[in-house]
């Protein structure tokens, strides 16, 4: 429930701000990642669901690695703040 209501902040803070900036688009994905995630432990079967569950991580680490190269400062802050794990293909 923490961890909604600070995703919530967030979202809030960053729509009034950029929504084009790369932190708000990561947001997103990360938000869309969620609800895929929560809807495939019910439907274990749904394979086009789980494809575009790969894309949406796809593109998520696709920004991640590009925030990496130009603000690194700002990506430990970003990944901090959405509890995703650091990449290991840097």
């Amino acid at each position: 429930m923490v961890k909604n209501s600070f995703i919530s902040v967030i979202f809030q803070e960053k729509k009034e701000k950029n929504s084009g900036s790369v932190e708000f688009q990561v947001f997103c994905f990360t938000n869309k990642i969620q609800r895929l995630t929560s809807h495939l432990e019910l439907h274990r079967k749904d394979y086009s669901s789980q494809r575009g569950l790969r894309k949406i991580l796809e593109k998520r680490q696709r920004l991640l690695a590009y925030l990496s190269k130009k603000n690194r400062v700002r990506y430990k802050e970003l990944i901090s703040q959405l509890n995703i794990r650091e990449s290991k293909n840097r």
